[in-house]
């Protein structure tokens, strides 16, 4: 996420490149930061607490990507929007196999 929104945030307008665009930087760096730190924890609920903290960083994305609608080509929006749902998507995964409620079907999904 942060690579592809470093990207971006160049289409938005110089009067919005530093309010939304610093914005939108913290809260992409902020998921991959999250995650690392998270891993270097001592124990498995420090960890999953870091990813609520990331997955939560992804949902700040999504405020900040319907703000900044008209400034992106559609393409590009939606290919941040996807990778976004993605990046959710794997960061719920982790932290569900972590706290293990996940169930066996979904536990043999997650170590393919």
């Amino acid at each position: 996420m942060a690579t592809l929104s470093r990207d971006l945030v160049r289409f938005l307008p110089p009067d919005e490149a530093f309010a939304l665009g610093a914005q939108w930087r913290r809260a992409a760096y902020s998921v991959a930061l999250n995650i690392a730190e998270g891993a270097a924890q001592s124990s498995t609920r420090q960890f999953r607490r870091y990813l609520q903290i990331a997955r939560g960083s992804l949902d700040e994305l999504e405020g900040v990507l319907e703000l900044a609608e008209g400034y992106l080509p559609p393409a590009k929006l939606k290919e941040v929007r996807l990778a976004r749902t993605h990046c959710a998507r794997l960061v719920t995964a982790l932290a569900r196999s972590l706290s293990g409620n996940t169930s066996p079907d979904n536990r043999q999904r997650l170590t393919r």
